[in-house]
């Protein structure tokens, strides 16, 4: 009989591995699908543009298609991050499965570690997909500058996002709630976080709305992993993210612990 001491490794890895296998199994329309309408924002920016524009950033002239092309593969990562953990407990408390989350042996770090990590390992294989496509696209270049920023600001913005699906999970009690938090939420953050414009070129006022969304801090650090310059401070921006990442841990995990709209 199998003992389980500090961590359920095989209930963590089994746990993440359905997860992964349920988006995988529709991957058409969960990886390749964002993988082209992302690319489509490309396209349809550089050719109406022409391929003639280019944005300033940190005093450098850079072409238009290079400065979008790491926000378009980031947005596309955090988007669907939150996708995929925002379905996950939603369904299983409108199906009534969500005693396959409850009662398996597992801690609740367990259990948010394995939906996070599910979350995550999508929004990289978007990521990935984007990046191909981009690569293959003429006139574009996404050459890693600086990889460390292009991981920690890729997987910390993930994760940011992943931890916010499971909060909605956690709230939501039909798929309307979770479907509000995408519209009204975290598309418009994601659109207004300087993914197709620099914030140095804005009005003063707007610029410090900018700098309180949270997604302009992973758009401009990703940003700077491909371009090596950013709309703001990298430093700041990493401890941001990483901030962000440690309440919104915390938070899932004690609504997790206590059961918050799962038991009752």
């Amino acid at each position: 009989m199998p003992v389980i001491r500090s961590i359920n490794w095989g209930g963590l890895r089994t746990l993440y591995i359905k997860e992964v296998r349920r988006f995988f199994k529709v991957q058409l329309q969960t990886i390749w699908a964002p993988a082209i309408t992302t690319l489509l924002f490309l396209v349809i920016f550089s050719v109406a543009l022409g391929g003639r524009h280019a944005v300033w950033v940190g005093g450098m002239e850079i072409p238009f298609a290079d400065f979008i092309a790491p926000g378009l593969i980031v947005m596309g990562m955090l988007q669907n991050a939150f996708a995929n953990a925002s379905f996950s407990l939603l369904v299983g408390k409108i199906q009534g499965t969500i005693v396959d989350y409850l009662m398996p042996p597992l801690s609740t770090a367990e259990l948010l570690a394995a939906l996070v990590g599910g979350a995550v390992t999508r929004a990289v294989l978007v990521g990935c997909a984007v990046s191909l496509a981009m690569a293959l696209w003429p006139g574009v270049h996404v050459t890693p500058h600086a990889p460390l920023a292009i991981l920690w600001f890729g997987i910390g913005g993930s994760a940011f996002l992943a931890l916010l699906g499971v909060l909605t999970s956690i709230w939501a009690e039909k798929f309307d709630h979770a479907a509000a938090v995408t519209n009204f939420v975290v598309a418009p953050l994601s659109l207004l976080s300087g993914t197709f414009y620099s914030v140095d070129s804005l009005a003063p006022v707007w610029r410090a709305i900018s700098h309180a969304n949270p997604f302009f801090y992973i758009i401009s650090g990703f940003r700077y992993g491909f371009l090596g310059v950013a709309d703001s401070p990298v430093w700041s921006g990493a401890i941001v993210v990483l901030a962000i990442d440690v309440v919104l841990g915390l938070l899932c995990y004690t609504l997790l612990r206590r059961g918050w709209r799962l038991k009752n």
